[in-house]
Order: C-alpha cells, then structure tokens, then sequence
C-alpha cells in the first residue's frame, strides 16, 4: 500500500511517498480502505515540520479520510460499510488518513450518514464539522438569524467557508472576514453579504468598539479575535475554533461584564460521538449541492506535500481534497 511517511533527519522533517505493508499499520479493532482525505492546516503544519504536530516518527499523518471497512473486529461495524473519520489524534500520534489503508479504534469511527458519500464527506471534513459545532454553539447561546449578524473571520479557508454556506442556508445574514480580493467573488457565491478586509480587524483593538456583530465565528485569534470581541452586540455570541493568526488573546473582562459576550471555545478533535452524529446528519442536510462545487480542489497523493506549503502561504482557498482509492 501506498502512503505519505513523515520522517525527521537531523531536525528536519521528511515527507515521501512510499509502498509500505499493511502490517506496518498501529493497532486498532478496524482497518478501513481510504478513498478520500483532506489537507488541513493542521497536516500541513505537520507535512511541513512548521508547527510541533508530529512526536513520534515515522508518521502517517491526515487528520481525516472517508472509506470503506476493509476488516473489522468490532461488532459495530462489517466489511464493505462505508465509515468517515476525523480528529481523535489520527495523523497526529496514531496514522492517519494520507494513505491507502488505516486501522485505528472502533470508537473513533462515524457510519457515513445518508445522503452522504467519501468524496462529499471529505470536501466537508474536519473543516466542516469544525464549522457546524461553531454554528451550534452560536444556537446554544441564543443565536437565532434575528438576532442580527454574524461575522466569519478566515472566511475563505476550509473552516470560514463551510461556516458561510451553512449560516447563509440558514437564513443568517453574514459577514466574511478575508485577507484575500480574490476571494471575494467565492465568499459571495457562499452566501456572504459583506466582505471585509483582514487589515480591519488585526490592529490593537480598544477593550470595547462600536457594537455589529450578534454573533461571530473566528479561525484566526490574537488580535483578530480581539477585535471581533470587541465589536459584539449585548449578549453575542464569539465560537472560537482556530488560531492561525496566532495564540495569544490581547483583549480586557470588559466585553464580558459590560456587554454580557460569551466566548465559546469549539474542539472538533475530541468531541463526543453522540454529538458528531448529530452535526453530521446536520451537515448533510443543510449544506446546499452547490458547496460541493464551490468549496473544492482536488489533488493526488504525491502532491500532498507540496500544496502543504501552499496552504501554509495561505495561497489555497476552500477546501484540498486528497483522492487515495
């Protein structure tokens, strides 16, 4: 089988494409042939050597894939039944998606729901279920399209776009957040009404602005994060899932306690399975047929690597789909 081996030779990491056997795969109740993968930041952080991602090599890395069971020990799940998987460490500390097989546990493994196939459950991803528990959290604190609108900071990436197609389906009138003119043109056929630049909110924000948003969905963090906190109506709503513009948040309590914001931390790594099934069903019903269009790229294996870098240099819009089967 074929696979992308990361390596680390005198502090750098090395990324091949290479035939290895299946036996070589870690342990796990069940073995799954892969048909789709996805390149997220975080592989790509891996891929690269960029960010401390990767402490155990060799690695297979790939945070998502979708396939079908190849060999099962656990009950729940038979040879020939088509499984997604995202997050539970997978492509990080236990081998992950970007190659033609994987084995990991039973419990980290999602039935694909109905409606849905690999290839669209990958174009989806770990981005979009990150994006769907955003929208959840938003509607858990109150949220509602009357509420008024809602922003999306890093709106042309996997998380950002997925996040404006679903708000828009559902009937919230949003605000994309994009470093990019060239996006514009995409984040408008996502359903975005707006469209501000990235330079707008990355200044030194003071502890309270001018109140806009009811409620806001952030990938980047620092002092974008900041900013959008900053700007929040009385009793908004801020889901926070990335932080590609950095970890530190130089913000004050006074948007708290004096305009009652919450600020809703979103991890789509260890979540539940109980609640994936749920935003699973939920991503397949709202995400409108057109998304599956708008919001991909498609490469090969062997080309994985190189739009690693790609997607670091932020020159990658949407979402990078890996076909493996």
């Amino acid at each position: 089988m074929q696979a992308l081996i990361l390596e680390q030779s005198e502090g750098k990491t090395l990324a091949n494409v290479r035939q290895i056997q299946a036996d070589a795969l870690p342990q796990g109740e069940v073995t799954i042939d892969i048909a789709w993968s996805g390149l997220n930041y975080k592989d790509a952080l891996a891929i690269t050597g960029k960010g401390k991602i990767i402490r155990q090599f060799p690695m297979v890395p790939g945070i998502d894939f979708a396939g079908t069971v190849h060999h099962s020990e656990d009950p729940r799940f038979h040879a020939g039944q088509s499984v997604l998987l995202t997050g539970w460490g997978v492509g990080e500390n236990h081998w992950g998606g970007l190659a033609e097989q994987a084995r990991v546990k039973g419990d980290w493994l999602v039935p694909m729901p109905q409606g849905l196939d690999a290839r669209k459950a990958m174009i989806i991803g770990t981005a979009g279920l990150t994006a769907m528990l955003c929208v959840m959290a938003l509607e858990e604190g109150g949220i509602t399209p009357e509420s008024g609108e809602v922003l999306v900071t890093g709106a042309s990436g996997g998380v950002g776009s997925t996040a404006v197609s679903l708000l828009n389906a559902l009937g919230y009138k949003v605000a994309a957040v994009s470093g990019r003119e060239s996006t514009h043109d995409y984040l408008r056929a996502l359903g975005a009404s707006e469209i501000l630049p990235r330079s707008a909110f990355s200044a030194d924000a003071r502890p309270l602005e001018k109140q806009r948003w009811a409620g806001a969905i952030d990938t980047v963090g620092d002092k974008v994060l900041a900013s959008v906190l900053a700007q929040m109506n009385y009793g908004g709503v801020v889901a926070a899932c990335g932080l590609a513009g950095g970890v530190n948040l130089p913000t004050s309590v006074m948007p708290f306690i004096l305009r009652n914001v919450r600020l809703q931390g979103v991890d789509s790594v260890n979540t539940p399975v109980e609640r994936r099934i749920i935003a699973w069903e939920r991503l397949t019903r709202t995400l409108p047929e057109s998304f599956y269009q708008q919001a991909t790229r498609e490469i090969s294996l062997t080309e994985a690597a190189e739009n690693a870098a790609k997607l670091l240099n932020n020159a990658i819009t949407g979402r990078t789909l890996v076909k493996i089967g």
